[in-house]
């Protein structure tokens, strides 16, 4: 009996033995796995391309990813690395943008797009376009920016983004000394030409009465020719372009019937280019202190720049 209860007390003893040294064992090793799952990278600098991925993912969505139209990258980042920007400019605008006598693209927007290709330190290629093709140029990826004349509102802003403003600008109504209209009543009657799709084109679909006969066509200098040659009475234009007609053609007796609306002109680029965008709206405040701006616009409107909208 005694042998046999030391034996049971030895046996029991060397069990509990093994049990604490498994759970000593067991407890050491979670406590490893907690250590190794939660410590540091052992890597004490990682590359800046590195942190620079991980802060991009905690963030919204880039213009990389919002921008299908740019799968490599967003447009500024194809901008800088192919060290070439497309632009826009009006070929059939002046002062804005229109071609010399010696074939060369001349104008405010043209000089606009300068500023812009030495900033970047980009060579520059210039796209000329008439109206009708400034937001498709755009959308199709045939240019990667818009300087011309282009105007803003909800519906063209549904489709791209629009910089602060650059130009100063307003449409109104001007015409022969026979045109007595103060408003767009006053236009019935009387045959009023109008550059397609332009910002003059949609106040007047909206404001006139089928009495007042409108007709439309491709091109500034078309609309312009229109009225000059007596086949419209008035033109709905901007006052640049109708302050420059009216130097030119003094016999003519042209002069304004009534402003239509103020819209000041803003640099355009795609929908989703997000840094793009911010870095315009810093070209652009930018070479208002200056004064780069408005010495442009001294030279091609004949006017100061005056007070534009942020």
């Amino acid at each position: 009996m005694k042998r046999f209860a030391g034996s049971g007390v030895a046996a029991y003893l060397y069990k509990l033995l093994i049990i604490s040294i498994v759970g000593l064992m067991a407890i050491a090793q979670g406590t490893g796995c907690s250590a190794e799952r939660f410590s540091p990278s052992p890597q004490v600098s990682p590359p800046v391309a590195s942190v620079s991925a991980s802060v991009r993912s905690t963030n919204p969505p880039t213009l990389a990813t919002e921008n299908l139209g740019q799968p490599n990258g967003s447009t500024l980042d194809r901008i800088l690395r192919e060290q070439r920007i497309r632009v826009a400019v009006p070929q059939d605008f002046p002062p804005f943008g229109s071609l010399s006598a010696s074939m060369q693209l001349q104008g405010y927007d043209v000089d606009v797009a300068r500023l812009l290709a030495a900033e970047l330190q980009v060579e520059l290629e210039l796209v000329p376009v008439t109206s009708d093709r400034r937001l498709s140029v755009l959308q199709a990826d045939q240019v990667d920016v818009v300087i011309a004349s282009l105007g803003a509102n909800p519906q063209r802003a549904l489709s791209i983004y629009f910089s602060r403003a650059y130009a100063p600008f307003y449409s109104g109504v001007y015409g022969t000394a026979e045109v007595s209209a103060a408003d767009y009543a006053g236009l019935k009657g009387y045959r009023v030409g109008v550059t397609e799709a332009s910002l003059e084109d949609a106040e007047l679909s909206q404001k006139v009465s089928s009495e007042v006969i409108v007709q439309r066509y491709k091109t500034n200098a078309q609309t312009i020719a229109a009225l000059l040659q007596g086949k419209v009475q008035a033109i709905a234009t901007s006052n640049i372009v109708a302050s420059n007609l009216i130097r030119q053609h003094p016999d003519r007796n042209l002069g304004q019937k009534f402003i239509m609306k103020n819209s000041p002109c803003y640099i355009g680029i795609r929908r989703g280019d997000l840094d793009f965008l911010q870095w315009l709206d810093v070209f652009v405040t930018s070479k208002k202190l200056s004064g780069e701006l408005n010495a442009l616009a001294e030279q091609w409107f004949g006017e100061p720049l005056g007070d534009l909208p942020s």
